[in-house]
């Protein structure tokens, strides 16, 4: 009766104006969805890039370390403690704190993270850095990171020009001699790394025997698990000690604690329901619409698993159709969202495939809720 077309597709293509509103509305929530779950993880990535990029085994922190943003430091003296323990081959003391950085051309301040390392046992893996070493080991000297917000100058183009430019941070003068790519995130808008005799100028209030993160390699071979219960067990309770992994689960635990992760999670939620309803009101809207039709064909001889099947066959279509105009549109959302604030958000397959299963499911649904219309349908009602 139906030629080769299905009748699902017969139904979506008669009233075009009708399935434009239905792809823009599945492909809005889409899109929402998108920049929610992208936004999300953006946050949890830009905050942790940090804890990616350090080399080491194990981590020390202060036992009530919650973000690098905010900060308590520990004895040093614990963190030397470690060589004494089979299997710990070197360590590595990292200072971390904000600072106010002030920008050379507009002289507005803003925070920026400051990072002290010690240059002839570098914690982090990053090349550019690591070649700076023996320059940055003089006194007032820092590298700055390319990723940082624009808001801090144009100091990437100026040390591209230059090769060195003056700025002041916490009211001192410091040169900024190279570059190095972290990337901002929620808690900084900008990172710069200084020697750790640098860092102790900038902090005159900090002390020297007070760290912030204690890095510690081992030997080849050693039993990662083993050597940290022996750490646990033997260093004194104001230390924690933590894979790197579970350091930086503190720091994603810490931002969605915030309530960050909720209201992102919240937008999802939205996307999903405002889909959920758009899509309802065109199925059911189509079905009673056509209500004499369908008794028509309930009366030529068309079960209601069929008619059923049909509807739920139009849901699937318009969950496809709507899906690809909304991720196209997120994928462009990301590049603005990237260029604006510098955070991390691009798209990733995963996410793709959950906003895709999400939106065959948030259709199926309302193909579901849908049907009850068309059970109505009556062959009575057509004679």
């Amino acid at each position: 009766m139906f030629g080769k077309t299905p009748l699902a597709w017969l139904q979506l293509i008669k009233s075009k104006s009708r399935l434009a509103v239905a792809l823009a509305g599945i492909g809005f929530a889409d899109m929402l969805m998108f920049v929610q779950l992208g936004m999300l993880d953006a946050l949890l990535t830009g905050a942790t890039q940090a804890h990616q990029n350090l080399q080491a085994d194990l981590v020390l922190t202060n036992p009530q370390f919650q973000t690098l943003f905010n900060i308590k430091n520990f004895p040093r003296e614990r963190l030397q403690q470690t060589l004494a323990y089979d299997g710990v081959k070197s360590v590595r003391p990292l200072y971390v704190s904000l600072a106010q950085w002030r920008n050379p051309e507009t002289l507005l301040e803003r925070s920026i993270l400051v990072w002290g390392i010690d240059p002839a046992n570098p914690p982090f893996q990053f090349p550019e850095v690591n070649q700076k070493l023996e320059e940055i080991k003089l006194l007032d000297r820092a590298l700055f990171d390319r990723a940082s917000r624009p808001e801090y100058g144009p100091i990437p183009d100026l040390i591209k020009q230059r090769g060195t430019v003056e700025a002041q941070v916490n009211k001192q003068t410091i040169q900024t001699i190279g570059l190095f790519t972290l990337g901002a995130s929620f808690g900084a808008d900008g990172n710069i790394i200084t020697s750790d005799s640098t860092f102790l100028k900038l902090f005159p209030d900090r002390q020297a025997n007070q760290i912030d993160v204690g890095l510690i390699n081992l030997e080849p071979g050693t039993d990662l698990p083993k050597i940290q219960q022996q750490l646990k067990a033997g260093l004194p309770n104001d230390v924690k000690v933590l894979t790197p992994t579970e350091f930086a689960k503190i720091e994603i635990d810490y931002w969605q604690s915030q309530g960050v992760g909720f209201i992102f999670g919240m937008g999802v939620v939205v996307g999903f329901i405002v889909g959920t309803v758009i899509v309802y009101q065109i199925l059911y809207t189509d079905v009673a619409d056509h209500l004499p039709e369908y008794a028509t064909l309930k009366a030529m001889g068309y079960t209601d698993a069929y008619l059923l099947g049909a509807l739920m066959q139009e849901a699937l279509i318009l969950a496809v159709l709507g899906y690809i105009p909304g991720f196209l549109l997120s994928l462009g959302l990301y590049q603005l969202t990237y260029a604006a604030t510098l955070l991390p958000v691009a798209m990733k397959i995963d996410r793709a495939l959950l906003v895709m299963l999400l939106t065959v499911f948030m259709c199926g649904v309302s193909g579901a809720i849908a049907t009850r219309k068309l059970r109505s349908a009556d062959p009575a009602d057509v004679f």
